[in-house]
């Protein structure tokens, strides 16, 4: 009678599930992880961006009026507030899709979601923490080999 012992099925369970661990991270690694949070962070700012201006970058109406009612912020005038956030909801982003500048442009738009946490919408923390988990990783990580600061050795 063959009986296999509980602590030899473990540990085969444990080997097969790392080696399939070790498959996955060499597969995927830290350059097409950063690619994604890349585009995925860039992809939200930019529209939330394209949303403010008409044609090119011409502000709208509609934006200083947000930014007079809704988007107030403290030591801030609202024509400053609407200017800032717009040109940086479509500058860090391409950054971030280029892989240039990759840590400033995280590091910038965590600061966009801090102020948008704490002075505009504080009820939105679970899609504000969602943001701040892959800028966080950006900053950590920078871009990944898939971009122009690893082509320029940039750190």
């Amino acid at each position: 009678m063959d009986i296999t012992h509980p602590a030899a099925t473990n540990r085969s369970l444990r080997q097969r599930w790392n080696r399939i661990a070790d498959y996955l991270q060499h597969l995927l690694g830290d350059s097409v992880l950063c690619l994604v949070a890349r585009l995925g962070i860039a992809s939200i700012f930019f529209l939330s961006g394209r949303t403010k201006v008409e044609g090119f970058l011409s502000i709208t109406p509609s934006t200083y009026e947000l930014f007079q009612s809704e988007y107030t912020l403290p030591l801030v005038s609202p024509w400053l507030a609407a200017h800032l956030a717009t040109y940086a909801e479509h500058l860090f982003p391409l950054l971030l899709v280029l892989g240039l500048f990759t840590r400033l442009s995280a590091l910038a738009l965590l600061g966009m979601t801090l102020v948008i946490e704490i002075f505009v919408y504080p009820d939105a923390w679970p899609v504000h923490l969602s943001w701040a988990g892959l800028l966080l990783l950006l900053v950590a990580r920078g871009a990944g080999a898939i971009s122009l600061d690893r082509l320029l050795r940039l750190r």
